[in-house]
């Protein structure tokens, strides 16, 4: 299952990029994110994994490559799903930043989550949609 999500936020691509890297803005955006550790390869970088810790469950990050401010791509594994998300982060001008989001989800593990993307595939996309408007919000309140 793949999908887009874009939101248009009232704030400069350098201080758009800053801000998705900085896991404060997961807490304001992502309601139930805890916390983030690094495990191991060097942080930031194509390669290097981290454990994303929710109240009621743990992703394991895998970064893909880190192009940052323009470009953002990671692979995403909980024990029920694997995804991809590739966030891009394009100018408008001096002010304003387009951020473009590719999700694809690649694998799914188990009856129960399989039928509900299935049954139910854009409540994925709207659980996105929701932390990119946030994400929005934390930023422009900057």
């Amino acid at each position: 299952m793949k999908f887009t999500c874009t939101i248009n936020i009232k704030k400069p691509k350098l201080e758009i990029a800053k801000h998705f890297e900085d896991p404060e803005a997961l807490k304001q955006s992502q309601k139930d994110f805890l916390s983030m550790e690094h495990i191991n390869g060097k942080k930031g970088e194509a390669g290097a994994k981290s454990k994303l810790i929710y109240k009621k469950f743990d992703l394991i990050e895998t970064i893909i490559h880190n192009k940052l401010p323009d470009e953002f791509y990671a692979k995403y594994e909980h024990k029920s799903m694997t995804n991809t998300m590739r966030s891009k982060f394009t100018a408008l001008n001096e002010k304003d930043t387009k951020m473009t989001t590719k999700i694809d989800y690649t694998e799914f593990k188990g009856l129960f989550i399989k039928l509900i993307a299935k049954l139910f595939p854009g409540l994925f996309k709207k659980q996105v949609d929701k932390w990119l408007v946030r994400f929005k919000a934390y930023c422009e309140r900057q």
